[in-house]
Protein backbone atom coordinates (compact mmCIF):
# COMPACT_ATOMS: atom_id res chain seq x y z
CA UNK A 1 0.00 0.00 0.00
CA UNK A 2 1.08 3.43 -0.72
CA UNK A 3 2.05 5.27 2.22
CA UNK A 4 -1.01 8.01 3.67
CA UNK A 5 1.42 11.62 4.57
CA UNK A 6 0.00 12.52 7.94
CA UNK A 7 0.11 15.37 9.92
CA UNK A 8 -0.97 15.66 13.93
CA UNK A 9 -2.64 18.71 15.21
CA UNK A 10 -2.91 18.69 18.81
CA UNK A 11 -1.58 20.61 22.16
CA UNK A 12 -1.27 17.92 24.61
CA UNK A 13 1.84 16.36 24.77
CA UNK A 14 0.63 12.78 25.98
CA UNK A 15 -2.06 12.69 23.30
CA UNK A 16 0.56 14.21 20.51
CA UNK A 17 2.93 11.05 22.33
CA UNK A 18 -0.01 7.99 21.97
CA UNK A 19 -1.15 9.36 18.61
CA UNK A 20 2.71 9.29 17.11
CA UNK A 21 2.99 5.87 18.65
CA UNK A 22 0.23 4.14 16.86
CA UNK A 23 1.16 5.97 13.69
CA UNK A 24 4.36 4.38 14.21
CA UNK A 25 2.77 0.58 14.78
CA UNK A 26 1.03 1.74 11.12
CA UNK A 27 3.31 0.79 8.04
CA UNK A 28 1.35 2.57 5.73
CA UNK A 29 1.25 5.61 7.11
CA UNK A 30 4.30 8.25 7.25
CA UNK A 31 4.32 11.12 9.98
CA UNK A 32 4.93 14.36 8.04
CA UNK A 33 4.53 16.77 11.27
CA UNK A 34 3.02 17.82 14.52
CA UNK A 35 1.57 21.07 15.41
CA UNK A 36 0.24 22.84 18.31
CA UNK A 37 -1.81 25.34 16.76
CA UNK A 38 -4.08 24.86 13.58
CA UNK A 39 -2.64 27.86 12.25
CA UNK A 40 0.93 26.92 11.84
CA UNK A 41 -0.42 23.36 10.34
CA UNK A 42 -2.09 26.05 7.75
CA UNK A 43 1.35 26.75 6.49
CA UNK A 44 2.61 22.96 6.42
CA UNK A 45 -0.70 22.46 4.37
CA UNK A 46 -0.34 25.07 1.90
CA UNK A 47 3.60 23.61 1.25
CA UNK A 48 2.99 19.84 1.42
CA UNK A 49 1.37 16.59 -0.19
CA UNK A 50 -0.75 15.68 2.91
CA UNK A 51 -3.15 12.83 2.33
CA UNK A 52 -4.41 12.62 6.22
CA UNK A 53 -5.03 14.68 9.58
CA UNK A 54 -5.48 13.97 13.35
CA UNK A 55 -7.69 17.14 14.39
CA UNK A 56 -8.21 18.14 17.31
CA UNK A 57 -10.67 20.50 18.53
CA UNK A 58 -10.09 22.50 21.79
CA UNK A 59 -6.78 23.93 19.88
CA UNK A 60 -5.66 27.38 21.26
CA UNK A 61 -6.92 30.14 19.24
CA UNK A 62 -8.44 28.78 15.75
CA UNK A 63 -10.40 25.80 17.00
CA UNK A 64 -9.84 22.13 15.00
CA UNK A 65 -13.94 22.72 13.61
CA UNK A 66 -13.73 26.18 12.69
CA UNK A 67 -10.12 25.55 11.11
CA UNK A 68 -11.66 22.63 9.10
CA UNK A 69 -14.13 24.77 7.63
CA UNK A 70 -11.39 27.60 6.09
CA UNK A 71 -9.87 24.46 4.11
CA UNK A 72 -11.10 24.61 0.57
CA UNK A 73 -10.03 21.15 -0.80
CA UNK A 74 -9.03 19.79 2.69
CA UNK A 75 -7.29 15.83 3.22
CA UNK A 76 -8.77 13.04 5.11
CA UNK A 77 -9.77 14.04 8.39
CA UNK A 78 -9.79 11.82 11.67
CA UNK A 79 -11.24 14.38 14.55
CA UNK A 80 -9.29 13.40 18.05
CA UNK A 81 -11.14 14.94 21.34
CA UNK A 82 -12.67 14.65 24.33
CA UNK A 83 -16.18 16.16 24.40
CA UNK A 84 -18.98 13.48 22.67
CA UNK A 85 -21.03 16.81 21.56
CA UNK A 86 -19.07 18.02 18.29
CA UNK A 87 -19.69 14.64 16.79
CA UNK A 88 -22.54 15.05 14.70
CA UNK A 89 -20.97 18.16 13.24
CA UNK A 90 -17.60 16.44 12.60
CA UNK A 91 -19.78 14.33 10.47
CA UNK A 92 -21.48 17.07 8.84
CA UNK A 93 -18.00 18.43 7.61
CA UNK A 94 -17.53 14.73 6.42
CA UNK A 95 -14.61 13.42 8.35
CA UNK A 96 -13.53 9.48 7.92
CA UNK A 97 -13.98 9.31 11.83
CA UNK A 98 -14.36 10.52 15.12
CA UNK A 99 -12.24 9.18 18.48
CA UNK A 100 -13.16 9.63 22.05
CA UNK A 101 -9.95 10.24 23.98
CA UNK A 102 -8.56 7.83 25.65
CA UNK A 103 -8.99 5.69 22.61
CA UNK A 104 -7.33 2.12 22.36
CA UNK A 105 -5.27 1.00 19.46
CA UNK A 106 -7.57 -1.03 17.59
CA UNK A 107 -10.37 1.87 17.38
CA UNK A 108 -7.09 4.07 15.93
CA UNK A 109 -6.67 1.33 13.50
CA UNK A 110 -10.57 1.13 12.16
CA UNK A 111 -10.23 4.83 11.84
CA UNK A 112 -7.23 4.72 9.58
CA UNK A 113 -8.63 2.15 7.94
CA UNK A 114 -12.08 4.15 6.98
CA UNK A 115 -9.66 7.25 5.90
CA UNK A 116 -7.54 5.24 3.40
CA UNK A 117 -10.72 3.57 1.91
CA UNK A 118 -12.01 7.56 1.55
CA UNK A 119 -8.64 8.18 0.46
CA UNK A 120 -8.22 5.72 -2.44
CA UNK A 121 -11.71 5.56 -3.84
CA UNK A 122 -13.34 9.38 -2.86
CA UNK A 123 -15.89 7.61 -1.28
CA UNK A 124 -16.35 6.30 2.57
CA UNK A 125 -15.60 3.01 3.31
CA UNK A 126 -18.43 0.43 3.34
CA UNK A 127 -19.01 -1.85 5.61
CA UNK A 128 -19.88 -4.96 3.51
CA UNK A 129 -18.76 -4.04 0.00
CA UNK A 130 -20.68 -5.84 -2.81
CA UNK A 131 -23.97 -6.23 -0.69
CA UNK A 132 -27.63 -4.86 -2.64
CA UNK A 133 -28.20 -3.51 0.81
CA UNK A 134 -25.59 -2.10 3.17
CA UNK A 135 -25.11 -4.25 6.49
CA UNK A 136 -22.84 -5.42 9.28
CA UNK A 137 -22.36 -8.76 10.38
CA UNK A 138 -22.39 -9.17 14.07
CA UNK A 139 -21.30 -12.31 16.75
CA UNK A 140 -24.96 -13.45 17.92
CA UNK A 141 -24.86 -16.69 19.90
CA UNK A 142 -21.44 -18.24 18.32
CA UNK A 143 -23.15 -17.60 14.90
CA UNK A 144 -22.00 -14.91 12.57
CA UNK A 145 -25.25 -12.97 11.89
CA UNK A 146 -26.15 -10.13 8.96
CA UNK A 147 -28.22 -7.04 9.84
CA UNK A 148 -29.35 -4.68 7.65
CA UNK A 149 -28.65 -0.88 8.26
CA UNK A 150 -31.98 -0.01 7.37
CA UNK A 151 -33.69 -1.97 9.75
CA UNK A 152 -31.56 -0.91 12.56
CA UNK A 153 -33.64 1.52 14.74
CA UNK A 154 -31.28 2.05 17.69
CA UNK A 155 -28.78 0.44 19.59
CA UNK A 156 -27.80 0.74 23.39
CA UNK A 157 -25.18 -0.07 25.23
CA UNK A 158 -25.39 -3.10 28.53
CA UNK A 159 -21.41 -2.78 29.54
CA UNK A 160 -19.47 -5.33 27.51
CA UNK A 161 -22.74 -5.95 25.01
CA UNK A 162 -24.92 -4.10 23.41
CA UNK A 163 -28.59 -4.68 21.99
CA UNK A 164 -29.35 -4.22 18.47
CA UNK A 165 -32.79 -3.18 18.40
CA UNK A 166 -34.38 -3.68 14.69
CA UNK A 167 -37.58 -3.59 12.85
CA UNK A 168 -37.62 -7.42 13.15
CA UNK A 169 -36.53 -7.86 16.56
CA UNK A 170 -34.05 -7.19 19.26
CA UNK A 171 -29.82 -8.81 18.72
CA UNK A 172 -27.93 -8.88 21.81
CA UNK A 173 -23.72 -9.02 20.59
CA UNK A 174 -20.88 -8.75 22.67
CA UNK A 175 -19.04 -6.09 21.07
CA UNK A 176 -18.19 -2.67 22.64
CA UNK A 177 -20.35 0.06 21.60
CA UNK A 178 -17.95 2.28 21.02
CA UNK A 179 -16.40 -0.43 18.24
CA UNK A 180 -19.88 -1.03 16.88
CA UNK A 181 -19.99 2.99 16.31
CA UNK A 182 -17.02 2.81 14.51
CA UNK A 183 -18.63 0.36 12.06
CA UNK A 184 -21.17 2.34 11.22
CA UNK A 185 -21.60 5.23 8.40
CA UNK A 186 -21.63 8.72 10.22
CA UNK A 187 -24.45 9.94 7.73
CA UNK A 188 -27.79 7.90 8.81
CA UNK A 189 -26.84 7.39 12.34
CA UNK A 190 -26.26 9.50 15.58
CA UNK A 191 -25.12 8.68 18.79
CA UNK A 192 -27.81 11.00 21.37
CA UNK A 193 -26.68 9.44 24.93
CA UNK A 194 -23.48 7.80 26.33
CA UNK A 195 -25.60 4.39 25.91
CA UNK A 196 -27.61 4.77 22.85
CA UNK A 197 -27.12 5.27 19.09
CA UNK A 198 -30.24 6.05 16.97
CA UNK A 199 -30.94 5.92 13.43
CA UNK A 200 -31.65 8.94 12.18
CA UNK A 201 -34.40 8.78 9.48
CA UNK A 202 -36.37 6.14 12.11
CA UNK A 203 -36.90 8.98 14.57
CA UNK A 204 -40.58 9.37 15.10
CA UNK A 205 -40.63 12.38 17.68
CA UNK A 206 -38.20 14.23 19.74
CA UNK A 207 -37.62 16.86 22.09
CA UNK A 208 -34.80 18.55 24.01
CA UNK A 209 -34.80 15.51 26.63
CA UNK A 210 -35.53 12.84 24.39
CA UNK A 211 -36.84 10.85 21.30
CA UNK A 212 -39.10 8.39 20.37
CA UNK A 213 -38.34 5.61 18.12
CA UNK A 214 -41.31 3.32 17.20
CA UNK A 215 -43.36 3.47 21.06
CA UNK A 216 -38.98 3.26 22.10
CA UNK A 217 -38.35 6.29 24.22
CA UNK A 218 -34.86 6.83 24.23
CA UNK A 219 -32.69 10.01 26.43
CA UNK A 220 -30.42 12.54 24.52
CA UNK A 221 -27.45 12.92 27.12
CA UNK A 222 -26.83 16.63 28.34
CA UNK A 223 -23.43 16.30 26.36
CA UNK A 224 -24.86 15.37 23.15
CA UNK A 225 -27.31 18.10 22.88
CA UNK A 226 -26.53 21.02 20.54
CA UNK A 227 -28.26 22.57 17.23
CA UNK A 228 -26.20 20.20 14.63
CA UNK A 229 -27.95 17.16 16.02
CA UNK A 230 -31.30 19.21 16.33
CA UNK A 231 -31.45 19.99 12.56
CA UNK A 232 -30.21 16.39 11.26
CA UNK A 233 -33.23 15.20 13.32
CA UNK A 234 -35.27 17.70 11.60
CA UNK A 235 -34.59 17.11 7.83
Amino acid sequence: MQKIKCIIIEDEPLAIDITRDYIQQVPYLELAGVYKTAMSAGSHLQQEPTDLIFLDIHLPGLKGLAFLKTLTNPPAVIVTTAYHQYAVEGFELSVADYLMKPFPFERFVAAVNKAAKLIKTGQPAEIETGAKEKSLLLTINRKKVKILLNDILFIESQREYVKVCTVNGEHISKISTTELESLLPGQGFARVHRSFIVSINKIDSYSKGELEIKGHIIPIGKGYKNEALFSRIAR
